[in-house]
């Protein structure tokens, strides 16, 4: 089918200009694969563009996200419940051209299905996101999480998409031991309701190999950073760092305990990179998504807080409730699609701080359920 000169340039734009720090073959292959998607999917909706549907698009990554597809050219759905009263997070881009904001609920299959049209692509972000919430909230957690998924894979067959993303986390690998990096071959523990549902979600999409007409793509989280429409502060390093920038007492459980961390923008631009890149590259593939510059300790966290903030208090004790601890290889997603993050887990800190210091949040000191997930309307 012939593709649109609109939908060439913009396809020119993102392999060549986009990408242009990213290997001339590297380049090459998105131009060739958005040709393909455009002449197999856009031209057929008989749109000028990739239009993605982000499932949970209001959300702490989903409205970091949304800007950054819409500024590389994108046309965006935005699908979303606003759970925690974060509708303010939709604001900003509700004037923007190609942008539009549905407020739904993805485990009704007749409203889900009606998400779909008109689109080429999905990002599936929405969900009860954490071990907290899931475990305080446990029926909305099922039908969200597990019941909710199950509707979505289901529909989206059959629909012509191009590209399905599915937001996992790297919480999977649970506990452990020694100095082992966890690659995606590496065992899963999942010690949560909030990772044993993501684990499921995944065995569904690989088990459908050779079933669907959509290109899946697993990408496990690492945990996020970073500013964002819609803050959150019950993340480790948002938590510690308000709590040392107010002047609060900090108290850090098992400061020695590791995981891999990720800025909002950075897992961004990878959820563009697996849009754009050729189907042979991420087809049915899991990615690690983060970098090991970002692998740290709680302790490590705390030390780079107090090198910009000296005099913070802090207080340390053993044997808290999460026990994870776990540190992740992300070799693959750096070969496969030349992904290393740009921000360090300094960076975030300092941003917060200026953030902070700047007057930008307001009620930080006991934050609501806008700047968490703590207690969601459903």
């Amino acid at each position: 089918m012939t593709v649109s000169k609109t939908l060439v340039h913009s396809i020119t734009n993102s392999a060549f200009l986009i990408n242009a720090s990213l290997p001339e073959n590297y380049q090459a292959e998105v131009f060739e694969e958005g040709m393909r998607a455009a002449s197999d999917v856009a031209s057929i909706r008989a749109i000028d563009g990739r239009k993605v549907l982000i499932v949970g698009g209001a959300g702490y990554i989903g409205s970091v996200l949304t800007s950054h597809l819409l500024d590389s050219g994108y046309q965006v759905r935005c699908a979303d419940k606003l759970v925690y009263g974060h509708g303010l997070s939709v604001v900003p881009h509700l004037n923007r051209p190609g942008y539009e904001f549905i407020n739904t609920d993805l485990a009704e299959p007749t409203q889900f299905s009606k998400l779909l049209d008109g689109v080429t692509d999905v990002v599936l972000l929405a969900g009860l996101v954490g071990d907290p919430v899931t475990k305080n909230f446990p029926d909305a957690a099922a039908r969200v999480n597990d019941q909710g998924h199950d509707t979505m894979i289901r529909l989206l067959d059959g629909r012509g998409l191009n590209r399905v993303v599915f937001i996992s986390t790297c919480s999977n690998y649970g506990l452990i031991e020694g100095d082992q990096l966890a690659d995606e071959n590496f065992e899963l523990k999942p010690l949560s309701l909030y990772a044993q549902s993501k684990v499921a979600v995944e065995n569904k999409l690989l088990a459908l190999k050779g079933q669907v007409d959509y290109t899946p793509v697993i990408l496990r989280f690492a945990t996020a950073f970073g500013l964002s429409p819609r803050m959150r502060f019950d993340l480790t390093i948002s938590e510690f760092t308000r709590a040392m920038a107010l002047g609060e007492d900090l108290l850090v459980f098992d400061a020695h305990t590791w995981r891999p961390y990720c800025h909002v923008r950075d897992f961004s631009e990878l959820i563009r990179r697996s849009i754009e890149a050729p189907v042979k590259r991420v087809a049915f593939e899991v990615f690690n998504a983060g970098g090991e510059t970002n692998n740290n300790t709680k302790q490590m966290i705390v030390d780079s807080i107090l090198e910009q903030l000296p005099e913070a208090r802090v207080r340390y004790q053993e044997h808290g409730s999460d026990p994870r601890n776990y540190r992740v290889n992300f070799s693959k997603v750096r070969e496969h699609l030349f992904f290393t993050p740009r921000y360090t887990v300094a960076d975030g800190i300092r941003e917060l701080i200026n953030a902070i210091n700047q007057g930008m949040f307001h009620d930080i000191a006991q934050p609501t359920s806008f700047f968490g997930n703590w207690e969601p309307k459903v």
